[in-house]
């Protein structure tokens, strides 16, 4: 009984951050008239209930490109107007969530599956706006994060790919398994799991070159602020390191 009202307390804990930091994300860079990115992901939905707030109350005309089937549900639930890259091919901020952060603001996505127009998304914004809870932050990849990073590639692929990323730059890379797990562009998902700590720019544009390889979950050196809500109710962010 202990340990499950333990868990209960941890659960809203961390809802709350997401809160915190999605309310954060919204209040600070969404502005009347803007063409916005909706992410994917458990932490967006808490963006996307405030969006919709400010939209009501403040009588805000915003658009709203969705990455994913779920951000274009939550979209459309919220009674937000949805648009696309062909109408909008040009957005004023994307908010979206991450597995991961790491010291230099990179990130891990694409544990939900969405990675690839998650990426698509975050390269058309001005502003790449993240919102995540305490427990993503990280010094270094693998800290917090142990599922690896996902990988989306051809169905036809992902044997020859599996065997070269671990003959190139060793760990483990598994097909993800739900039958197996398809995206929302028919491609299949691999995660690798990485054995130590990489040039991550370099491994990222490497993966991307192996044949049947659509995208890759390193989104380097994209993220402008990241927001993370924290266990004390509180939020703080990071900037992208200026070198």
């Amino acid at each position: 009984m202990l340990q499950r009202r333990l868990l209960t307390t941890i659960c809203r804990m961390t809802e709350e951050a997401k809160r915190l930091a999605g309310c954060a994300a919204v209040d600070n860079h969404v502005k009347n008239n803007q063409v916005l990115g909706i992410g994917s992901g458990s932490t967006i939905v808490h963006a996307v209930n405030r969006l919709a707030e400010r939209v009501k109350n403040e009588n805000l005309q915003v658009f709203c490109v969705p990455t994913s089937f779920q951000a274009r549900q939550l979209i459309l639930q919220n009674g937000l107007t949805l648009t696309d890259l062909e109408r909008h091919p040009e957005l004023d901020v994307a908010i979206d969530g991450a597995d991961e952060v790491d010291s230099e603001l990179n990130l891990i996505k694409g544990g939900g599956g969405c990675l690839a127009q998650e990426k698509i998304v975050a390269g058309c914004a001005k502003s790449f706006i993240v919102i995540a809870d305490y427990r993503k932050d990280s010094k270094n990849f693998g800290d917090q994060w142990k599922k690896g990073i996902p990988i989306e590639v051809f169905p036809m692929a992902y044997v020859p790919v599996i065997k070269t990323i671990q003959q190139r730059f060793g760990g483990v890379a598994e097909l993800r398994m739900a039958g197996p797990v398809v995206t929302d562009n028919g491609n299949f998902l691999l995660d690798w799991k990485f054995d130590k700590v990489h040039d991550w720019a370099a491994v990222n544009l490497a993966i991307k070159m192996i044949p049947g390889v659509v995208d890759t979950g390193l989104f380097i050196s994209m993220a402008e602020r990241v927001y993370f809500g924290l266990e004390d109710g509180t939020v703080s962010f990071r900037d992208k390191p200026v070198h």
